[in-house]
């Protein structure tokens, strides 16, 4: 399964009334380091597909979300289990990281 998108209008949906445990890639075009870590989110989608739902939200064109959740760097990764912020992960950093994150929350 890829990395879906989701919005400001599809966030309560995709990510809060999930029933499985949801990373949400907070990321921007024009950012360097939000391009080293989608190949990172891809691998995840599918070695956790049915286990965890994968999501990017684009801080430009999605504001809310980004001001609801305070976030100031990116990238950011949220990690969402039962509609709740469960822990997140600012800046770029190994996949290693991000595993060790995502395993916490299943």
């Amino acid at each position: 399964m890829a990395v879906i998108e989701v919005t400001d209008a599809t966030f309560e949906d995709v990510v809060l009334k999930s029933e499985i445990p949801v990373i949400v890639d907070l990321w921007a075009v024009w950012c360097g380091p939000c391009r080293m870590i989608h190949p990172i989110m891809e691998e995840i989608s599918e070695e956790y597909e049915g286990k965890v739902l994968v999501t990017k939200l684009d801080v430009d064109t999605n504001r809310q979300t980004a001001i609801k959740y305070g976030i100031r760097n990116i990238p950011t990764v949220l990690f969402f289990k039962n509609g709740e912020l469960a822990d997140k992960q600012v800046g770029a950093v190994p996949k290693s990281k991000f595993v060790e994150k995502l395993e916490a929350v299943l």
